[in-house]
């Protein structure tokens, strides 16, 4: 998780406090509609308590951040992460709507019209504040399925109908050791009976600690023909200052051990060949490959130096801007990505989707083809930063592969 310099976290308490003035402004606007004083004292009294309460917690949770047990750190700030977005958010909205209201009736110095123009107000920062809400509390372990059949002319024969299952960015530190949790999508993976699952990285924040106790529930997940992961940008510690290269190794190691004690595969610029009969078909893992500032450990023409010969590739990286050079420079097939999480907030009906991580990347959820080469971009698992999901719910990904003629 990204560390943000005090000066950083300083100018964001100093916009909490204005956005706050600001909306303090208007509640006694509405606060003056109500007859009893002592009502509107409280009010007000309660509002500043929050907001004064918020900003010192945030400025002392900052200076006192490096003592914090490791364990405990991540948790903290994303609880607080979670509370300010709850608090300011609506505040903007409920600022933004009252003020146009307000502005565009010339005749607000009724009675009347300040009742409508107060409950706008309220309105427009209430149903917000419930929607994160749900967004944190419930919507971020409502596990989804998203089934795609893809068909390719270069498919060979035997692996008509393979059905694969990818699960993407879990963030194990994030689920606080709530092992059940997880085990409902683990359940959902296994009633999909999968031929292959694969896990395209972000395992864990950034500490192998993350993994105490979760072999068992790894372990669980089944497919026929077998587990395969890879790497994202999470699972190196490149996120931590460490007391030694030793210890990040170590660190690093313990990561890739889980892996092997749990039945998968991990995939480091590598590719293994499958056979079907006479048919056949590769899969290539590569180490995380993004754009800056992401480090670019993977190694394309390294994983593929084997497999040339074989002519269908389905190709497991991470960060889904590798997707350019694997059209520019491949032939394969099928790409599967994660990393963006679809920002965990947007907007999805049918087959038309939204996020403002659109704006930072191209392929950020879903489907993509280029001709014949196809990419899908895993939602994600689990979260990070923002503990919940608003309008793009947890990902649990069946994609079938068909046989065009």
């Amino acid at each position: 998780m990204k560390s943000y310099s005090f000066f950083s976290i300083v100018l964001l308490c100093v916009f909490i406090l204005v956005i706050d003035a600001l909306a303090f402004y208007w509640l006694q606007s509405i606060t003056r509609l109500i007859d009893s004083s002592l009502i509107s004292r409280t009010i007000h009294i309660l509002f500043w308590v929050f907001s004064i309460g918020l900003v010192v917690s945030i400025l002392i949770l900052k200076m006192r951040l490096d003592s914090i047990d490791p364990v405990r750190r991540h948790l903290w700030i994303s609880s607080f992460y979670g509370l300010t977005v709850a608090s300011l958010v609506p505040k903007i909205l409920f600022v933004v709507v009252i003020s146009i209201l307000y502005f565009s009736n010339y005749f607000f110095s009724s009675t009347e019209s300040m009742v409508v123009i107060a409950l706008g107000g309220i309105v427009s920062g209430l149903i917000p504040f419930v929607v994160i809400l749900y967004g944190i509390f419930k919507a971020a372990y409502r596990f989804k399925v998203y089934h795609h059949v893809i068909s390719f002319v270069a498919l060979p024969e035997a692996f008509d109908g393979l059905r694969i299952v990818q699960i993407s960015d879990i963030h194990l530190g994030n689920f606080n050791y709530r092992y059940a949790v997880l085990e409902r999508a683990v359940e959902e993976i296994n009633r999909l009976e999968p031929d292959y699952v694969f896990l395209t990285g972000d395992l864990i924040n950034n500490y192998s600690w993350e993994l105490r106790g979760w072999e068992a529930v790894f372990a669980k997940i089944s497919a026929s023909k077998g587990k395969i992961s890879i790497l994202g940008n999470h699972d190196y510690g490149d996120y931590s200052q460490w007391e030694s290269p030793e210890a990040k190794e170590e660190n690093f190691a313990a990561v890739k051990r889980f892996y092997q004690d749990t039945g998968f595969q991990l995939l480091m610029n590598d590719a293994v060949i499958v056979q079907e009969d006479e048919d056949a078909l590769a899969i290539i893992g590569v180490e995380n490959w993004g754009a800056p500032p992401f480090k670019q450990y993977g190694n394309l023409k390294l994983a593929t130096k084997k497999i040339q010969h074989i002519p269908f590739k389905i190709l497991l990286s991470h960060d889904p801007t590798h997707w350019e050079e694997v059209l520019q420079n491949t032939d394969i097939a099928l790409t599967l990505s994660g990393h963006t999480h679809g920002m965990q907030a947007g907007f999805q009906f049918r087959k038309k989707q939204w996020s403002p991580i659109k704006f930072k990347y191209k392929h950020w959820a879903g489907l993509y083809n280029e001709g014949e080469q196809y990419l899908y971009v895993n939602r994600g698992l689990g979260w990070l930063g923002f503990p919940g999901r608003i309008g793009m719910r947890p990902e649990i990904t069946l994609l079938e592969l068909s046989r065009s003629s």
